[in-house]
């Protein structure tokens, strides 16, 4: 959370602008947040929340629910930031607490998503994917982590700089940590299809050990939902990217309310419910799945012949 230091301290162009001396048009974001909107996305977030966290205490799914949670808690309180700002469109407070906290909120959902790929290969099989199942995981996540350090290290570099050009250099590695970010989410979606081709041309051969679960109504649904939460981030951080390269002062993209709702928060929402009503602990109860034994189990079961198309 300490990520964008001075970019909000810079982003300060409400100047010594009050509610009492100048319209709200003259805020950062100009306009007051519609007061509907954020108390249904702070509702929407707080009970996604809560339903995580019984969903993971039922499934036992520690890793997933930990990401889910800190996700649906940092939108919470994103979204009494906006409150904050609907009291007061100046309010300082209210701004540096939805910039961060919406920021990074989404990190922990991609988190959540990359975990899951490592056991759909399990399920599938190991041995048709390019990458150890574990990789997945230790991977993106690693990249999530690489996308905060970024914008960590921009925001401490215009914090600390005296001149304009630096101030321009520290903005331009907050972005770049931003666009990391879109980056891993779509490298992680194209490794994610070619895996999917792999196991349609490697059909008649996929794990034995899960035909059942593979075959149920409520699996293909979760590979659908995951699907729709994955692009539901994607667009969101890339709204993002696009938002905070046009700068804080005058930027359109800023200043429209309904962007916001539509490709943020909305876009937001759709991935935490989608995952809450086909939640992937139903899927996987079981965290601490082996990729090995399983790979073992496939190849006796299938009389150790069965070669990946990938």
């Amino acid at each position: 959370m300490d990520a964008i230091p001075h970019l909000l301290a810079r982003a300060n162009e409400n100047g010594n602008c009050t509610q009492a001396t100048c319209p709200v048009e003259y805020s950062i974001y100009g306009y007051r947040p519609n007061l509907g909107s954020v108390i249904f996305f702070l509702a929407l977030f707080a009970i996604s929340g809560a339903v995580y966290v019984w969903q993971g205490v039922k499934t036992r799914t520690k890793f997933f629910t930990g990401a889910m949670v800190i996700g649906s808690l940092s939108e919470v309180m994103g979204y009494v930031a906006k409150i904050l700002l609907w009291q007061d469109p100046f309010s300082d407070t209210g701004f540096k607490m939805s910039v961060v906290l919406l920021t990074f909120a989404p990190a922990f959902y991609a988190a959540g998503i990359y975990y899951t790929l490592k056991h759909i290969c399990l399920t599938f099989g190991a041995d048709f994917s390019r990458l150890r199942p574990a990789l997945y995981t230790q991977i993106f996540i690693t990249c999530d982590v690489l996308s905060i350090a970024l914008q960590a290290a921009g925001g401490a570099i215009a914090s600390i700089s005296a001149t304009d050009s630096l101030l321009k250099v520290g903005d331009n590695v907050m972005i770049t940590g931003l666009a990391t970010q879109v980056f891993t989410l779509v490298i992680f979606g194209i490794l994610t299809a070619d895996y999917g081709f792999a196991i349609y041309r490697n059909r008649a051969h996929l794990n034995p050990l899960t035909a059942e679960l593979r075959q149920s109504r409520q699996f293909k649904l979760f590979l659908g939902a995951l699907w729709v939460a994955y692009f539901g981030i994607l667009i969101r951080c890339s709204y993002r990217v696009a938002e905070l390269a046009g700068g804080w002062a005058n930027n359109p993209i800023l200043r429209e309310q309904y962007l916001f709702i539509c490709l943020d928060g909305m876009a937001v929402a759709i991935a935490a419910l989608v995952l809450n009503i086909w939640h992937p602990g139903f899927c996987f109860p079981k965290e601490h799945q082996n990729p090995e034994v399983t790979s073992e189990k496939l190849r006796s079961a299938s009389g150790g012949g069965v070669e990946a198309q990938v």
